[in-house]
């Protein structure tokens, strides 16, 4: 009973060396499968759904390669990893549409804080009550998808305090969202917040997990994954995405993994918990000390993981995919990207020498993985 995936990719692009330059006009206007963001430094796009991890594999591969293709006849550009403005660049707004309302308003409410890049991953779920309860358990583990995927540490050449400098300081829209009891709930809610204001539209729902569909709030079929860094390596990502899936194909094989059931926490509780556990894997990642939304015992997030990770093993083989969940173990032994990146610039790497490399590096991987599994479906 595998799930229907899918995959909304922001990437920055600029040069070889790290500056992040927009040139999001013209891809938007070269290449169909990408749209812009508010700000013209980074474009993105989508990965049809599908419940096969060797077809999204590919996917994620075919437009980047047309991406680098066509940056190749701008000039020398290319695609630079990371959540946030790394080396530079975080003192103003470059706007892709200047027409555009809803852009004022993100530019003048939030100015560069969000101009970042991510990974939004949508598991589909037709059910809209089986989907809010996914929402409620995926929204009180979501740190630890945060914590495995951390990618930014830099802003302007500068170390932070933060594994995900992106998440620590994006701007959550609504301030508080609370885990919705029914369907009913969430359509009620999200009424009363487009009446009041603190939602200019639909899509201005920014917290780590919400419902998505065609016509929101009624009309739901998935679940978007919004807290995760940008995770360049396409093999780390379906890792980090098949323990998503396995996670909702175990609370949907038993309904009793709900908070709202299994905690001992009240729904406002949970939410308290829940924020303090998103900033603290912002802060520290894998090393951060959360709190269990179950007991509120203290666990390292690399510990939860490999214990969730564990739990779901059986899921993962008995629906087919759990050797795209073992690459998991992985990143819980090495590190995230953000961690490497620290522990380079620990012993003396600068910022814009460890961008340099993790460029190459991730070009190097997509050539790699397009020549051993994608060769024939990208031609």
């Amino acid at each position: 009973m595998a799930l229907s995936k899918g995959f909304e990719v922001e990437m920055y692009t600029g040069t070889p060396n790290g500056d992040v330059i927009g040139l999001s006009d013209k891809i938007i206007a070269a290449l169909d499968e990408f749209v812009r963001e508010p700000d013209s430094r980074n474009v993105e796009y989508t990965t049809a759904p599908s419940p096969n991890y060797d077809q999204q594999l590919c996917s994620l591969l075919a437009p980047r390669q047309r991406l680098r293709n066509y940056l190749q006849q701008l000039g020398d550009y290319t695609l630079i990893p990371g959540s946030t403005l790394s080396l530079g660049g975080s003192d103003r707004f470059f706007r892709s549409d200047p027409t555009n309302p809803y852009h004022d308003y993100i530019e003048q409410t939030y100015g560069t804080k969000v101009v970042t890049a991510s990974i939004h991953i949508n598991i589909g779920i037709s059910d809209p009550e089986v989907l809010m309860r996914a929402c409620r358990l995926i929204r009180v583990e979501a740190p630890l998808f945060l914590a495995l995927s951390a990618s930014s540490p830099f802003i302007d050449s500068q170390t932070t305090g933060y594994h995900s400098t992106r998440w620590g300081i994006f701007p959550q829209t609504p301030s508080r969202v609370p885990l919705f009891t029914s369907h009913a709930d969430h359509i009620q809610w999200v009424e009363a917040q487009l009446a009041a204001g603190t939602m200019q539209n639909v899509r201005h729902l920014w917290a780590s997990v919400r419902p998505n569909g065609d016509k929101r709030p009624y009309d739901l079929n998935r679940l978007e994954l919004r807290i995760c860094d940008l995770v360049t390596d396409p093999i780390a990502l379906l890792a980090i995405t098949a323990l998503l899936e396995a996670r909702i194909l175990q609370l949907i094989a038993n309904p009793h993994l709900d908070p709202l059931i299994a905690s001992k926490f009240t729904p406002d509780e949970l939410i308290n918990i829940t924020a303090k556990n998103e900033m603290a894997a912002a802060t520290t990642s894998l090393d951060a000390p959360l709190l269990h939304w179950q007991d509120g015992r203290t666990i390292l997030a690399r510990d939860w993981i490999a214990e969730i990770y564990d739990s779901v093993w059986m899921t993962a083989k008995q629906n087919g995919f759990s050797c795209f969940l073992s690459p998991l173990q992985k990143i819980l032994r090495e590190g995230n990207e953000a961690q490497q990146w620290l522990q380079l610039h620990q012993v003396g790497v600068s910022p814009r020498c460890v961008i340099t490399q993790a460029i190459a590096a991730i070009r190097d991987r997509e050539i790699e993985l397009e020549e051993k599994i994608c060769s024939s479906a990208i031609a």
